[in-house]
């Protein structure tokens, strides 16, 4: 298959660079950039050469999240948003899927879907001043695309609460403090060659032993998925036809105080 949002570069020791090509859009997630991620990290991860994966972007942010054009298009399409919201739920599935471990490379700031993108990953590298923010209650949307999963587990559920009620940004610093990042850097160059240091080196074990442990994993964090997402995603469902969402849009765009009526 041909990408036209990321691209694949497969190395000799078994390491997969895949990244996130849309930097003039800032990597914003819409439906094509979500169906070829999924896509991508089914085709590389069930290939019997992957030994690790190292999940990457270009520009200036890691992904700014969802795409507002997108949102809006959707806003009173049932259907376009029921398969929205499959496809979301899909995606944070596929990770528990992907049968060798996956290094996400955050040089930038990491936001809404962005952010679960990252936390879905099983180790994260991150630079100093980058921000993992979950904003979705700051658009008047539920974190229905995985957030209520990925924060609680990385964590725990009172910390979570409070970046998810408030949308507040969690900074890099503190997320290594707290090992919601498992490794800080002090400068965005420096991001990806330790993200693909870590790989190589997981690269290097026997592949028996490190697909194991991480099916493992899979099949813990699998459980609660299934347990949260249904819910989670049926809720925002119901938000992406408010008007408090077009109120967040137009508010953030116009840089003006929005004014929400709660429908």
């Amino acid at each position: 298959m041909t990408y036209e949002t990321l691209t694949i570069e497969r190395h000799d020791n078994g390491r997969v660079d895949l990244t996130l090509a849309r930097p003039e859009l800032l990597n914003r997630v819409d439906d094509d950039s979500r169906r070829e991620l999924i896509d991508a990290l089914l085709t590389v991860g069930n290939d019997r050469a992957t030994r690790s994966i190292v999940l990457a972007a270009q520009g200036k942010v890691f992904s700014a999240g969802g795409d507002f054009d997108m949102m809006r298009r959707k806003h009173g399409d049932v259907a376009a948003v029921r398969q929205g919201t499959t496809d979301s739920r899909r995606l944070v599935e596929v990770f528990n899927d992907v049968p060798v471990p996956v290094i996400a490379a955050v040089h930038g700031h990491a936001i809404g879907v962005g952010s679960t993108i990252v936390l879905s990953c099983d180790i994260v590298v991150a630079s100093r001043g980058v921000k993992i923010v979950d904003s979705h209650v700051k658009i008047g949307l539920v974190a229905g695309d995985g957030g209520v999963v990925v924060w609680p587990a990385n964590m725990g559920t009172i910390r979570a609460k409070r970046h998810l009620l408030t949308g507040d940004p969690l900074l890099a610093e503190d997320a290594h403090q707290i090992g919601v990042a498992s490794d800080l850097v002090d400068s965005p160059e420096k991001v990806l060659p330790t993200a693909q240091g870590i790989a190589d080196t997981i690269a290097s074990l026997p592949p028996l032993a490190v697909s194991g442990t991480k099916r493992s994993f899979n099949q813990a964090t699998r459980l609660r998925t299934a347990e949260v997402m249904e819910l989670s995603s049926q809720y925002e469902a119901e938000t992406m036809h408010s008007e408090d969402l077009l109120e967040a849009i137009d508010a953030f765009q116009s840089k003006r105080t929005p004014t929400y009526r709660g429908r």
